[in-house]
């Protein structure tokens, strides 16, 4: 398996496990950040579990344009990860927000991360 394999596999992992989670304990999650709308943490579960497919899938087919889609979406997350830090429009509790932030710092990582690794392959 070479760094870009480990790279997608770790980016799947994490948005899988975090998919699962968010899906099983949607209103703890939405207690612990003082939401009292619960829809967004489950709906955003199943995306996490769909992008987790897309991911897998590129673990062994390694497209280039592929991976670069799926970088790019790591940085829109961390994008707007970051809006919701800035703004919070949502007013989102204290643990909420240090949540949404230390996960935008791993998911930042992982995608540069896959991004040195994909311009070694290519």
């Amino acid at each position: 398996m070479n760094r870009l394999q480990k790279s997608l596999l770790t980016n799947a992992v994490f948005s899988g496990t975090s998919g699962i989670i968010l899906i099983l304990c949607y209103t703890t999650i939405a207690a612990l950040f003082q939401i009292e709308n619960n829809t967004p943490f489950w709906s955003i579960g199943i995306a996490l579990l769909y992008f987790m497919s897309t991911i897998i899938y590129e673990i062994k087919k390694q497209r280039k344009i592929a991976v670069l889609w799926i970088i790019l979406q790591d940085f829109l997350w961390v994008i707007g990860s970051s809006v919701l830090l800035i703004f919070n429009p949502f007013q989102i509790s204290n643990a909420g927000l240090t949540i949404i932030g230390f996960i935008a710092l791993i998911v930042l990582f992982m995608g540069i991360n896959q991004l040195i690794a994909l311009k070694k392959i290519c």
